[in-house]
């Protein structure tokens, strides 16, 4: 008799996200099996039980998920999962902290292709800030766009210390140089983004983070993508299914563009549906934002 395909869901957290579940039962997998509380040194041997017990055709039926909220622990365990297979026991890994990989991934293509559609003009050599930049989705953009050459500065609201903590972290895993800086007033942030190319807003939600005053300040803006659905949105003037539409408060003489969170949200969905059935139709692979990136490429 043919095995069902199991899913197993690991997180390092209380919950397991619904999304995540419901996005998992909808690519394909009959079986979805969700783990809390899973601390680091236990992935090794939750992964062993799990490709141990299915034999060499009933381990390609299944996979493994991580989720939580830390991008490192999440990219830790991916690490301990995957030195854990013994080949031909091996499963697909898919990591997606707080779905943090896949959004970032379909918010920097998304900026990237506006860029070249509307300005000839590639990521790198690019000015770029990340408001927010110290969240899971914000770092995770952060890393992908300076991986692709765009000169990024990351932003948090309270603290420089915690912006310099991850820029710190986010040079010695992924080899990537971010500025870190604090902006808490609508000065910091006009003076931030008054020579940025692009702006990445993935702060809190319900949070205007960018006013039209401090989008006035914006001399050279070209694509602003901002991941806040909820009222207020993140940058004034653009609304949430805005793709490419004109930024309505940035200095006129840039012709900068906007994206909304659901244009925004519906590249994620895609893409995240189609990275699940990457790992239900292919043998041991091992996903992360890297992978989300290059796919949400092909969906823009």
């Amino acid at each position: 008799m043919a095995k069902r395909s199991v899913f197993h869901m690991l997180n390092p957290m209380k919950y397991n996200s619904p999304f995540d579940i419901n996005m998992a039962v909808d690519s394909g997998y009959d079986v979805v099996v969700p783990y809390s509380n899973v601390k680091l040194e236990e992935v090794e041997g939750l992964t062993q039980d799990a490709i141990f017990s299915r034999g060499p055709a009933g381990v390609k039926q299944t996979g493994l998920f991580i989720g939580g909220r830390d991008i490192g622990l999440a990219m830790d365990m991916l690490d301990a999962a995957k030195k854990a297979m013994m080949p031909p026991f091996a499963m697909s890994v898919f990591a997606d902290p707080s779905g943090a990989f896949t959004t970032a991934g379909a918010l920097v293509a998304a900026v990237e292709a506006q860029l070249k559609n509307n300005f000839n003009q590639d990521l790198k050599g690019s000015r770029a800030i990340v408001f927010g930049g110290t969240g899971p989705v914000g770092l995770a953009t952060a890393v992908i766009a300076a991986q692709q050459g765009a000169d990024t500065t990351i932003v948090d609201h309270f603290s420089l210390d915690t912006a310099l903590e991850y820029a710190a972290e986010a040079k010695e895993r992924y080899g990537v140089d971010l500025h870190a800086t604090t902006a808490a007033s609508d000065a910091d942030k006009a003076r931030l983004i008054s020579d940025a190319d692009l702006v990445f807003c993935t702060a809190k939600a319900g949070i205007e983070v960018l006013n039209a005053s401090v989008l006035g300040d914006a001399k050279q803006l070209k694509v602003a993508g901002d991941v806040n659905a909820v009222p207020p949105l993140g940058i004034a003037g653009i609304g949430i299914m805005d793709l490419g539409e004109p930024l309505k408060h940035a200095s006129n003489s840039t012709g900068a563009v906007g994206i909304g969170a659901l244009a925004i949200g519906n590249i994620k969905y895609k893409l995240q549906h189609a990275l699940l059935k990457e790992t239900l139709e292919n043998d041991a692979i091992f996903l992360d934002f890297r992978n989300a990136f290059d796919g949400a490429r092909k969906l823009v």
